[in-house]
């Protein structure tokens, strides 16, 4: 409570977040230990509920916390906590609140609908696209390939809708196939006018709706792209996001530990991607048995993976090498998947939470 008797705005509570602070622990005594008076209590003012509706509509206040819980789940590495399950504690209560910030507003009646999220990628193309002589000069071309989706609040007690968020693999992933596109083979000579792609563990669905806007620009125009995932929320979510964006993907439930390759998924697919997918060591044997089946003879199947230093999830990626590398599942033509070939990738500072390494 001010002086005057007004509620405080909620930022003037939040401790800076300077990397000196963040050296000397003075945030996250702030944030984790001290309490916070945000003046939100106050039985002698009689305008408070008025004023406290005031705050949670002030657009600069809301962008200003935004701005503050990114900035805190980006640097958490640098949060001198005294272990990691106390990190990652903090990661997933800054997360959690993120994602509660857009509200659907109806009387008394509030559902927390998550937070709109718009991401922009530069797409590096070729000018006419096809031409060996303008390739082999060099001449490109920049577009702009732009997204908006929903990230939808993740429940406390559920940790399997993990998709309903956009993490940092996928934003990456987005990122690498539109400024290195021939390197992941996107261009119609590889995959011909009409490929299938299939998206494994969508979540959001952010790689699929790049990829639909991404690819007509290589010459791609009938392109079947499918997005799947296995939790309803998320896949509900999913839906909902390709809807936003107007773009022809598909959405689809897929069970990988039993999957029932009905249409859509009744065809072979030419391409397959998946971005931080697996989080227990069945989730990387699933997976496995489940490509193999999806993709055709001659496709591809680009994994992105992020690593966890430390936690739970620590050994996590070594059981996607060993499910890929050791003993494999087959098909009836005696195919099987390996992998050919693996490539580390720098984090970038500000994209995904501050345990995330791809």
């Amino acid at each position: 409570m001010n002086p005057a008797g007004h509620l405080l705005s909620p930022t003037s509570s939040l401790p800076p977040l300077l990397k000196s602070q963040l050296e000397h622990g003075k945030a996250h005594d702030d944030l984790l230990v001290q309490p916070i008076d945000s003046g939100y209590v106050s039985e002698d003012d009689i305008d408070s509920e008025y004023d406290l509706d005031e705050l949670r509509a002030d657009t600069f206040e809301r962008n200003f916390a935004i701005r503050w819980l990114t900035t805190l789940i980006a640097s958490a590495e640098e949060l001198p906590l005294s272990n990691e399950d106390e990190r990652e504690q903090a990661v997933d209560k800054a997360s959690f609140i993120l994602a509660s910030f857009t509200k659907l507003a109806d009387g008394d009646d509030e559902e927390d609908s998550g937070i709109t999220r718009e991401f922009s990628f530069e797409l590096s193309l070729f000018s006419n696209q096809g031409s060996p002589g303008l390739k082999e000069s060099g001449i490109r071309e920049k577009v702009s390939i732009d997204v908006q989706l929903n990230d939808a609040p993740q429940t406390s007690t559920d940790h399997t809708d993990v998709g309903l968020q956009s993490w940092g693999a996928s934003i990456v992933f987005s990122d690498l196939l539109c400024s290195s596109p021939d390197r992941l083979g996107l261009n119609q000579e590889t995959l011909g006018s009409s490929p299938r792609i299939i998206e494994l563990g969508a979540g959001t669905g952010l790689v699929s709706l790049v990829l639909a806007k991404a690819l007509p620009h290589f010459g791609v125009s009938d392109a079947t792209l499918i997005a799947t995932d296995y939790h309803p929320a998320v896949l509900e979510n999913l839906q909902s996001n390709v809807k936003l964006s107007r773009v022809s993907v598909e959405t689809c439930f897929l069970n990988w530990s039993a999957p029932i390759l009905e249409a859509p998924l009744d065809l072979s697919a030419d391409v397959l991607v998946a971005t931080d997918v697996v989080y227990a060591p069945e989730h990387a044997v699933w997976l496995r048995d489940c490509a193999t089946r999806l993709l055709a003879p001659k496709g591809v199947f680009w994994l992105l993976m992020t690593i966890r230093p430390n936690g739970r999830f620590e050994t996590v990626v070594d059981s996607v090498e060993a499910a890929f590398n050791g003993s494999y599942s087959q098909t009836s033509d005696n195919r099987h998947l390996a992998i050919l070939n693996m490539e580390g990738v720098e984090k970038r500072r500000g994209v995904g939470r501050g345990d995330e390494w791809i």
